[in-house]
């Protein structure tokens, strides 16, 4: 008896691990982060880039790990979400779950509420938004909902934090019990025998004992499950086999008698079985009352046929608008505190290939890409308030209308805006949302056109370009159209595709749009937070890698030495004539004297780095690339730019560092990137459309070519992702550059 006692305690004492579920929009991240705040850890789950959010907690000195998963409607393997989401359930680390579900719809809600009581985990359901629920005229009986389903029932408003504490002792509290027997619905005489005959099967195996209940794996199979049916064939074939025949055997018996698919019967029940929980008075109306009325005013003048998509565009422009006037002031302090570090650090260098390395390598080059973090700061901060209020989805449903004549899916929409359609997404995560399309060709279509959207590794680019050559005032117009151009290049390729290489028809689409929130202030911080330091991450780590790497193809191998002294005696007798000028020397002389030492100096770095790995293929590839208007060192950081798109900015920053002159007296040492390629000779305004047009549609970065490679299931679809989208870019940019020549004549 004491030995069981202490069993009790150590249990009761152990750390636990509770995971958040829930729909998407139901407040799940807003219950995530009011119980870490900033004790929050984010990644990825392994092998994909569906987010990985933990928070650690103490409760009575008791720690607690929290799992928030990633929203999904339903446990079913579609979409990598809910694959993510099944598999962490299922990984017996979880303990117990806090189900989030919207107050004000609950019958929706409650269907992934159902499939994980049919796992058997312990489950504690949180009604959240009763707020917005009692506002709309909606009443829930709360007690009775928990007695119907036998779990903890507890009201919610997460964003003024009630009901939190009381959710998550709820959920310790079933953690501690263990866990539960499976909830068993009635799905017919004939699919419940067959459950049972599988579950006996299954039982006397013990097929895949460690991680599922044998009731539901049977359910999973019945179902037609693709990866619970992948994962049984690995563990057991032989029993794979027998149960398939029973599966087969009850679905064709199905479909001869009710003249449809298993997964249509079972969401049935089961939506069967929601509503007579909900039916007994547990969710009343006040009929006098319309909870959407205000959500449906808003829809009707910003989802109109006519206005909607005027008033959207005008968003987006205005988001421009607001992050570059605003983020100009931030952005000008980083670059100033980066310049005088590279004066402080090199003014305590002595010369030679390690101040050369940090000076030029590091600083200039990562910190080109730091310089527009206050400007990524502020659009994420505009994209998360989007997010959080509804509007994004209301985007999205715009947009199916123009999407349907491209032949591709509404669902195309979200990986889109992900990539970037609304600018400062990534095209690596924008690849792997394209899962929750069901359509092989549709998934194709949209995977190999979304690397067009103005992701947030292109953006340090189009800001550079668009501020250096058309001015703060201007530069939003010019951002805003790359938008558009990436947009229209997407759909028009699309089209193009569906009618050649990936024919095949549209299938329809249906979305619910949430009612609009007022987002909290704490939620978009976080969000902006998430998004900024990953941005950062990238440029201290993979960036940092790429800029030294690329550093040193720029400074070796070094001139030969004849020619390096020749030219070193060059600069010395140029100096040597402006120490030698009288005092009262003209003006004219005096300019005449430094711009030959300046052109000297310029001479020697310039041969330096066209003599250099980097240099010979710039100059290798210049007669292709001329007739777009670049010069080596810009072809140089377009190679750099397949590694990373952030690193063409940091690559310029290089380049024409080691190319320009370091001295002292001149100011062109402390000039910008910016101020250099505006004053340089062949750069012009054609030259900076001409750049920001091949950088959006020329081949996308490695990661997410690998991304590409895997989502679409083969090298083929790689490497057409870099020739095609490189040719086109070279068209486009070919064209856009005589255009420019044409508007402004060098």
């Amino acid at each position: 008896m004491p030995n069981d006692s202490m069993d009790e305690a150590r249990s009761i004492s152990r750390p636990l691990r509770i995971a958040l579920a829930g729909n998407p929009n139901c407040g799940k991240t807003t219950v995530f982060n009011g119980y870490t705040g900033a004790k929050q850890h984010v990644g990825n789950y392994p092998g994909v880039t569906v987010d990985r959010k933990e928070g650690f907690i103490e409760v009575d000195k008791r720690e607690i790990t929290l799992v928030d998963l990633p929203g999904t409607y339903s446990l079913t393997a579609y979409s990598m979400e809910e694959i993510v989401a099944r598999r962490e359930l299922s990984s017996k680390n979880v303990h117990a779950v806090i189900n989030v579900v919207e107050a004000s719809a609950l019958e929706r809600n409650l269907l992934l509420t159902v499939q994980m009581l049919e796992m058997g985990i312990p489950v504690v359901l949180a009604c959240n938004m009763m707020d917005e629920a009692a506002k709309g005229g909606i009443s829930l009986d709360l007690e009775a909902l928990s007695k119907a389903l036998s779990i903890p029932v507890h009201p919610m408003t997460a964003r003024t934090g009630e009901g939190l504490s009381e959710a998550l002792n709820s959920a310790i509290a079933v953690a501690d019990k263990g866990t539960n027997e499976p909830l068993r619905l009635h799905y017919g005489n004939d699919i419940d025998s067959a459950l049972h005959q599988m579950e006996e099967i299954i039982k006397k195996a013990s097929l895949l004992a460690d991680a599922y209940h044998p009731y539901y794996v049977a359910l999973k199979l019945i179902e037609r499950d693709t990866d619970m049916a992948s994962e049984v064939q690995n563990a057991d074939p032989e029993c794979a086999k027998k149960l398939r025949a029973i599966c087969d055997e009850t679905f064709e018996h199905v479909r001869a008698t009710l003249g449809t698919n298993m997964e249509n019967v079972i969401t049935d029940h089961r939506y069967g079985f929601i509503r007579s929980v909900l039916g007994n008075g547990v969710v009343k109306r006040d009929p006098t009352r319309d909870r959407l009325a205000v959500s449906d005013k808003l829809d009707s003048i910003l989802t109109h046929m006519f206005f909607g998509p005027l008033i959207m565009l005008l968003v987006l422009y205005a988001m421009y608008q607001f992050t570059i006037e605003i983020g100009a002031y931030p952005q000008g302090w980083v670059e100033d505190g980066l310049a005088a570090l590279g004066d402080l650090v090199g003014e305590s260098m002595s010369e030679g290939s390690l101040k050369s390395l940090i000076v030029d390598g590091i600083i200039n080059g990562v910190g080109g890409v730091l310089s527009f973090v206050p400007l990524i700061v502020i659009m994420f901060s505009l994209l998360s308030f989007l997010e959080d209020c509804g509007y994004m989805a209301r985007m999205a449903y715009m947009m199916d209308r123009v999407f349907r004549m491209f032949g591709l899916h509404g669902a195309s929409v979200m990986p889109y805006c992900v990539a970037g359609g609304i600018a400062g997404g990534c095209a690596i995560p924008g690849a792997m949302a394209t899962r929750t399309l069901r359509s092989r060709k549709e998934k194709l279509a949209t995977l190999l056109t979304l690397p067009y959207m103005t992701c947030g590794a292109k953006w340090p680019v189009f800001l550079l370009l668009s501020t250096a050559f058309f001015g703060t005032e201007d530069a939003a117009k010019v951002m805003f159209c790359m938008t558009l151009i990436g947009w229209a290049m997407a759909l028009l390729v699309a089209r193009f595709l569906r009618s050649t290489v990936v024919k095949g028809d549209p299938t329809p689409f249906v979305m619910e749009l949430p009612p609009y929130r007022f987002p909290t202030l704490f939620s978009v911080l976080m969000h902006c937070w998430e998004r900024a330091w990953m941005y950062i991450k990238k440029a201290g780590t993979v960036l940092l890698a790429i800029s030294v790497i690329l550093w040193a193809m720029m400074k070796f191998p070094e001139l030969p030495e004849d020619r390096s002294a020749q030219l070193e005696e060059a600069i010395t007798l140029a100096q040597k004539a402006v120490d030698e000028l009288p005092e009262n020397a003209k003006e004219e002389d005096k300019e005449k004297a430094l711009d030959a030492l300046y052109d000297a100096q310029n001479t020697l770095s310039e041969e330096e780095l066209a003599y250099s790995l980097a240099g010979r293929l710039g100059k290798g590839i210049e007669p292709i690339m001329a007739p777009l208007g670049f010069d080596w060192r810009t072809n140089i950081s377009l190679v750099a730019g397949v590694a990373a798109k952030e690193a063409v900015v940091g690559t310029l920053g290089t380049a024409w560092s080691l190319g320009e002159i370091e001295d002292a007296e001149d100011e062109e040492a402390t000039k910008s990137l910016s101020d250099r390629l505006k004053e340089a000779p062949n750069w012009s305004k054609a030259t900076a459309i001409s750049l920001m047009l091949f950088v959006l549609l020329y081949s996308p970065c490695f990661v997410a070519l690998v991304v590409i490679k895997q989502e679409a299931g083969g090298w083929k679809w790689l490497f057409f992702s870099v020739v095609f989208n490189t040719i086109l870019a070279y068209g486009v940019a070919f064209v856009g550059y005589h255009i420019g020549l044409a508007f402004w004549p060098e």
